[in-house]
């Protein structure tokens, strides 16, 4: 179905899972958000599918998630040369590459340091730099995680991520799961949000010369609205398109969102 595949490389830095979908002749690349330190994308190549079936005709799409093991003090800009020698490896070039926040962070540096990877760029709920709603967020996050509270950031991130509407959902779904699904370490998790609010592409966004697209949602609670203002500010010719009534996890609520970059990418 939708040609869904479990993958994973093995690269010089290490193993790295991804999954591959979708009968389209573009590639589009996804690289998701620091939750990919909690669970690696093995195995959903067909859940992914299914959600994102809208693209699977005109794209292939790759989605990404970090090595397998990260090294100690990794930047977001370790993580994109990851992603580079990826590509490289599969021998992708000029993708339309779409990264969510600490995926967002990643694909500036890969803009930036490899342009020939990157033939369109859509930045969704990121950030160029770091920002104190952003460090006040994810050193909750890093709390709970050296704690062992798994639970904890799940519902912390939905309060912050989601509408009202959606949280009411959210909420009794978290607090019956409970620890399901909670990684034997925490360690990858630590690294990555780490790297989060260590993250600063500001001095060089400029260098980015593929059309992008900047999504924000104007009440994001984690990486804020004035951040993606910033991003689209930062980068020659870009656009911005804001949900104003939205926060962080817009990319799950906001109806026409893939419609949007799917727009875009094509």
């Amino acid at each position: 179905m939708y040609n869904a595949k479990n993958c994973r490389l093995t690269l010089p830095c290490g193993d790295m899972d991804y999954i591959r979908f979708g009968t389209g002749d573009k590639p589009l690349v996804m690289v998701p958000g620091v939750g990919d330190g909690l669970k690696t994308v093995k195995g959903t190549a067909l859940p992914f599918a299914l959600l994102y079936r809208s693209l699977a005709r005109d794209f292939t799409v790759y989605v990404f998630s970090r090595r397998v093991t990260l090294a100690p003090g990794m930047t977001t800009r370790d993580m994109s040369e990851d992603l580079n020698a990826a590509l490289e490896a599969l021998g992708l070039k000029a993708a339309a590459v779409v990264g969510v926040s600490q995926g967002g962070m990643i694909a500036q540096w890969l803009a930036i340091d490899h342009p020939d990877k990157v033939g369109k760029l859509v930045l969704v709920v990121t950030v160029p730099r770091p920002n104190p709603t952003l460090q006040q967020a994810v050193s909750l996050w890093l709390d709970m995680a050296r704690r062992g509270d798994y639970a904890g950031i799940m519902l912390d991130t939905a309060e912050r991520s989601y509408s009202e509407k959606r949280l009411r959902k959210a909420r009794r779904i978290y607090r019956l799961l409970g620890n399901f699904g909670k990684p034997k370490s925490f360690e990858r998790f630590i690294l990555q949000a780490t790297a989060c609010v260590n993250h600063d592409a500001s001095a060089m966004l400029g260098r980015i010369a593929c059309p992008t697209l900047v999504i924000g949602g104007g009440r994001d609670s984690i990486a804020t609205g004035a951040a993606s203002r910033e991003l689209a500010a930062a980068i020659p010719g870009s656009r911005l398109y804001m949900y104003e009534a939205l926060s962080h996890g817009l990319y799950e609520e906001a109806p026409d969102f893939l419609t949007r970059v799917a727009d875009f990418c094509r």
